[in-house]
């Protein structure tokens, strides 16, 4: 669970961004095959997903921008073929940081509400101790095909799909489904480092990140194989030991808060302890904690959007 890809997002809620730059310098990428035509390139940050072909390349999100040319470079051992076209799976900037270098060849697609938090910028977060302030992209960074519910890029004889669930990781996420490989990229919605990041202040939601989780997992087949946002290639049982525990460790503080229970007195009853293993370097117990609570008493702000 301690991945290079953990230690970046560790990293980019830790450190300045020049402490960053140094530290990406010596960052070595590795490529996956994960199926068929379907590449996972990983080097910090997010995981990227490519489809790979005579028609070019297809990446689901970027890293960092420092990355950009090693993301390149690692691409060149598979293909001479162009990465054509981008797609970000939700704001962050571990996801979309290479949009700008790569935007001057390909093509970025996103959902609306993408486009959007990188045109305003601003605070990442639970509404608690995990924050963060990001600036305004540049015009250069940003998407420039855009969509509500779902677009799909036909390449390499792959159906590519990109799907919007709202209210999960943030209010912009797209789940990735390349058809015929029988692969699905999370994006941040699953990760395998522990409790999850769930970004309150962009729009996100324990209760939304549950239900896209579940729609998905219905619609793939059994033995489909999952690119999370963070960690190695992992299968349906993984996301769903992830759903039950979010499901289950939602349910306990839902009944705390039904009790008329503080926060302060959560953490003292240390209502999360079944869920120890979860713990992680980036979100805490504690922290998950604070995000549940938060989430179930409408603690939360920066949203651009009412879901039903």
């Amino acid at each position: 669970m301690r991945s290079i890809s953990m230690i970046a997002a560790v990293l980019a809620f830790a450190s300045l961004a020049s402490a960053q730059d140094e530290d990406l310098s010596k960052v070595k990428m590795k490529v996956i095959k994960v199926s068929a035509s379907v590449y996972m390139p990983q080097g910090a940050g997010g995981n990227i997903g490519a489809s790979v072909g005579e028609d070019g390349i297809v990446i689901v999100d970027d890293e960092f921008a420092p990355l950009s040319d090693k993301i390149r470079a690692a691409l060149k051992d598979i293909t001479d073929k162009p990465v054509r076209f981008v797609i970000n799976t939700h704001w962050h900037f571990d996801h979309t940081g290479g949009n700008e270098p790569f935007s001057s060849t390909s093509t970025v697609i996103a959902q609306d509400n993408v486009r959007k938090r990188l045109i305003t910028g601003g605070t990442m977060g639970n509404n608690g101790s995990v924050k963060m302030e990001i600036k305004p992209a540049s015009k250069a960074a940003l998407p420039i095909i855009t969509f509500d519910h779902d677009v799909s890029v036909h390449l390499n004889g792959e159906d590519i799909r990109a799907l919007h669930f709202p209210r999960g990781h943030t209010d912009g996420d797209s789940v990735i489904f390349f058809s015929q490989s029988n692969v699905v990229h999370m994006g941040d919605d699953f990760v395998t480092y522990g409790f999850p990041f769930v970004d309150l202040n962009s729009g996100g939601s324990v209760e939304g990140l549950v239900t896209a989780m579940g729609k998905v997992s219905a619609q793939v087949p059994v033995d489909v194989k999952v690119i999370p946002g963070h960690g190695p290639i992992s299968t349906l049982d993984d996301v769903r030991r992830y759903v039950t525990m979010l499901k289950e460790t939602l349910a306990v503080v839902d009944k705390g808060i039904r009790a008329g229970k503080t926060l302060d007195r959560l953490k003292q009853e240390n209502v999360l302890a079944p869920w120890q293993k979860w713990n992680g370097d980036f979100i805490t117990t504690e922290q998950w904690l604070v995000t549940l609570y938060n989430d179930l008493t409408g603690k939360k702000t920066g949203e651009f959007l009412k879901h039903n």
